[in-house]
């Protein structure tokens, strides 16, 4: 009978599986009591048929996929007692999804409409067998109940079973007996390891006591952010210690778990001696099964105890504390005999034909319990892992680690859906669920273990690079600041990087191609071109701004010890000109780079900031003159801050230079801010030396030789004093008269001083020097008045000077009393 065409889920099957299906389906219906099959001759269906009929019905799988293929051939099939009588033409088969009897528009195959059905009938489908089977997981240990009774039963399989375990139980009784024995001998090597491992870590405390010791001391935190970069520079180097501690205890750790092999080595050389001389086939494998799991479970149980070791902490690998140890290993020990057993069972039930549907519920029901203790283990142990979760307590105070913190202590609850999640993958067999979460956790716990020694090996390598020794310390001093200065950035830049890393590895981990698409593909090479070109990028910026700014203080220090004083000031004043500009061109170029790399176009954007500077400049004019004549004159150290200049018109002392503007404070407290380029000359008056210029008008009949000598002798005096002596640099030089009128002689004198207290000296001078003139008696000219007034008697006009007749002694000023007005 011809079969309509349908549309089937799985792959097609040879002729010969199509023949024995429809032998097979021959069979149950004529069991069932079907009319159209029922007469069907019993010769149709032959030996080598029936057995492939049962070994079909007893695999699960085969099973399922001969109910899918019937049930796909009776949707295409007519119902019983209603066939229709075969018409004499041959018509074109129903097309898939076809209704009975063309009610409805069939769809077109390898359409759309046709694909999206057979998928969703697919996922029904597995759906409905996946329920199925985890519905027939109790069921199923019918067959170990009824296969036990059969065994035992039958004095065959009862004599045949005790025929096997008898002789095999003895064996491991007496392989478990010398490992016991064994072990106890090894106590003492064990206990010499142990102690060798105490000794090793006493003398590592002492070297990193004497280390501390012996370091340079931190200086005090000014601000936040340097006790940030101490607090992690500590925190890394107590990482790295830790590490290079756990190193130097591996040694320790494999010679232990060598010793503890030796026992486990002694049970597997005795079970497969006593498999071999125990003469019965079945025993023989019996033994060998038992040995091979206990041996294999025993060598995972001293891995994790290798780690752990919870008798000997000066060799434990992990950052454990004694009960975690003890708890961790003894709960595993646990877990992994729990496996043992369900490899044992596996193994077992094929050699003494438990049917293969007892079997496995049987597996899955111990499965079921080892999860149920995983679940157990996590609820034991939540504790510790939420306090190891913990972030540092200098992050805590920040609203998203404090979250994390708050969220770490219910990590058991995902691992507890985890857990369940595992078993209920395997327990209804989807394909590939199970081994790839296996594989998938063990590659991502492999990944971030590797990533945290990744971390603490590059993270110590950092911070060694950014320790400045006391030689460079001493030779460029400040460059420990500096350094202290970009190591958070430089941490969160190697933080980030790492992260990226290890997330790449564990997408690629999770079956995502990210490694391909980072390194072939066309999007990911120019995502990963860009960020090492801004990274690069950033590097290159900040070595060339630190570099240009040591080699500027290198050349002031140089100018500083050559006596170069006005040279090292100069370079002071236009220091901070030079770091702006070079700053911003080193923001710029940075800038370009990284929007370029990002995939913005930087022409136009170049462009118009070209055109923009061009329309500044020139509508500009006076800012541009500004920029250009406070830089030349910086440059040619016309004057510094703290000097007293007079610019502008303006007389004051400079407190601030800028590349536009000057700074002045005048004597009365003003501030005048004034742009270079109203400035057309500088007076300074604090460079080199300042001139003292000493006049005086005396009179004529006054020696000229004699006041001049009283000038000098004043000096020297002024010279010897200490408070004032510094500051003069000459002695008096007398320069003459000047002029010589009926006003009076005019004397000219000058001393030089150090710059900037010719004022402070002068004001000293004429003090001093009016007091001395009053004792020599110095007479300086006296003006004089005209009297319009005459005489009430009609006198003639006086001419009078203001000088009395006999002028008093002891002063040059003239007298009151005869000075009119």
């Amino acid at each position: 009978m011809p079969v309509p065409s349908a549309r089937l889920s799985g792959p097609r099957r040879p002729v010969a599986l199509a023949r024995m299906l429809m032998a097979i389906a021959v069979l149950v219906l004529s069991i069932t009591g079907g009319r159209a099959l029922a007469e069907a001759p019993a010769a149709a269906i032959t030996a080598q048929q029936a057995q492939q009929a049962l070994a079909v019905l007893n695999d699960p799988k085969r099973r399922e996929e001969f109910i899918r293929t019937l049930s796909v051939i009776a949707r295409g099939l007519p119902q019983a007692g209603s066939m229709p009588a075969p018409t004499s033409g041959s018509g074109p088969a129903p097309a898939a999804g076809a209704a009975p009897g063309g009610g409805k528009m069939a769809l077109e195959p390898n359409s759309l409409g046709s694909d999206i059905i057979g998928e969703l009938s697919g996922m029904r489908q597995a759906t409905a067998r996946q329920a199925r089977q985890f519905a027939g997981l109790f069921s199923d240990l019918a067959f170990v109940g009824h296969w036990v009774r059969t065994e035992f039963a039958t004095p065959d399989l009862r004599q045949a079973l005790f025929g096997a375990f008898g002789p095999a139980g003895l064996v491991i009784l007496a392989a478990l007996a010398a490992e016991r024995g064994l072990a106890i001998l090894l106590r003492r090597p064990l206990r010499a390891v142990t102690g060798r491992a105490i000794e090793a870590e006493r003398r590592l405390n002492h070297r990193e006591a004497q280390e501390e010791a012996q370091a340079r001391p931190e200086p005090a935190p000014q601000d936040e952010t340097q006790q940030e970069t101490q607090d992690t520079r500590r925190q890394d180097d107590r990482k790295q210690h830790e590490t290079l501690r756990i190193l130097r205890r591996v040694p320790f750790s494999l010679l232990h778990l060598l010793i503890k092999l030796l026992p486990v080595a002694l049970f597997l050389g005795i079970g497969y001696a006593g498999a071999a001389i125990v003469g019965d086939e079945q025993a023989e494998l019996v033994t060998l099964m038992v040995t091979n799991a206990y041996v294999a479970a025993r060598m995972i149980c001293l891995l994790v105890e290798m780690v752990m070791v919870p008798k000997s902490p000066t060799i434990r690998l992990c950052r454990a504390s004694d009960r975690t140890a003890r708890i961790v290993t003894r709960w595993w020990n646990l877990l992994v005999a729990v496996g043992s057993i369900v490899v044992c069972l596996s193994s077992l039930g094929v050699l003494f034909h438990m049917p293969p549907r007892g079997t496995q519920a049987l597996i899955r029901a111990i499965v079921l319990i080892e999860h149920i203790l995983i679940a157990v283990f996590i609820w034991r142990i939540r504790m510790p892992v939420a306090n190891a979760l913990q972030p540092p307590s200098r992050l805590r105070k920040r609203t998203f680690w404090s979250i994390l913190a708050h969220m770490a202590r219910f990590w058991w609850l995902p691992a507890m859906v985890f857990d369940l999640a595992l078993w209920l993958v395997w327990a209804t067999q989807l394909r590939g669920g199970y081994s790839w979460i296996w594989r998938t956790t063990l590659m991502t716990v492999l990944v971030i273990l590797l990533s945290r020694v990744a971390a603490v090996l590059a993270f110590g390598a950092q911070n060694r690079l950014f320790h400045i020794s006391d030689e460079t310390e001493i030779r460029y001093p400040g460059l420990q600041a500096r350094a202290d200065y970009y190591y958070p950035f430089a941490r969160r830049m190697l933080s980030s990087l790492l992260v990226f890393v290890t997330i790449v590895v564990l997408m690629q981990a999770w079956g995502i191609p990210s490694v391909a698409f980072f390194l072939h593909g066309t999007l990911g090479t120019q995502i990963l071109a860009a960020i090492l070109s801004i990274l690069i990028a950033i590097t290159v910026a900040a070595l060339v701004w630190e570099s240009a700014n040591a080699a500027l203080q290198r050349q002031v220090r140089r100018y500083e010890d050559t006596e170069q004083l006005s040279r090292a000031v100069r370079l002071r004043t236009v220091l901070p000109i030079i770091r702006t500009v070079l700053l911003t061109v080193i923001i710029i170029i940075v800038a370009v780079t990284t929007l370029s790399q990002i995939g913005l176009n930087v022409t136009p954007l170049l462009t118009g900031a070209g055109i923009l500077g061009a329309a500044i400049a020139f509508g500009s004019q006076s800012l541009v003159k500004d920029f250009i004549t406070g830089f030349f004159m910086l440059v040619e150290n016309a004057m510094q801050v703290g000097d007293w200049v007079t610019a502008g018109g303006v007389s004051g002392t400079v407190e601030h230079l800028s590349i536009r503007t000057l700074r002045l404070r005048t004597t009365s407290g003003d501030v005048h801010i004034i742009p270079f380029s109203s400035v057309t000359s500088v007076a300074n008056t604090s460079r080199d030396f300042n001139v003292v210029i000493v006049t005086f008008m005396l009179d004529l009949g006054e020696d000229p030789d004699r006041v001049a000598a009283i000038l000098a002798d004043q000096v020297a005096e002024l010279r010897a004093d200490e408070a004032f002596g510094p500051m003069i640099l000459t002695d008096f030089t007398f320069l003459g008269l000047d002029s010589a009128d009926g006003n009076g002689a005019k004397l000219i004198g000058s001393f030089r001083t150090t710059a900037g207290n010719k004022w402070k000296v002068s004001r000293e001078y004429n003090r001093r020097l009016g007091l001395r003139m009053v004792r020599e008696k110095v007479k300086f000219p006296m003006p004089t008045a005209v009297s319009l007034l005459s005489n009430f008697g009609g006198g003639p006009l006086r001419v009078e000077g203001d000088r009395p007749a006999a002028p008093p002694a002891n002063t040059n000023a003239p007298d009151p009393d005869k000075t009119h007005e």
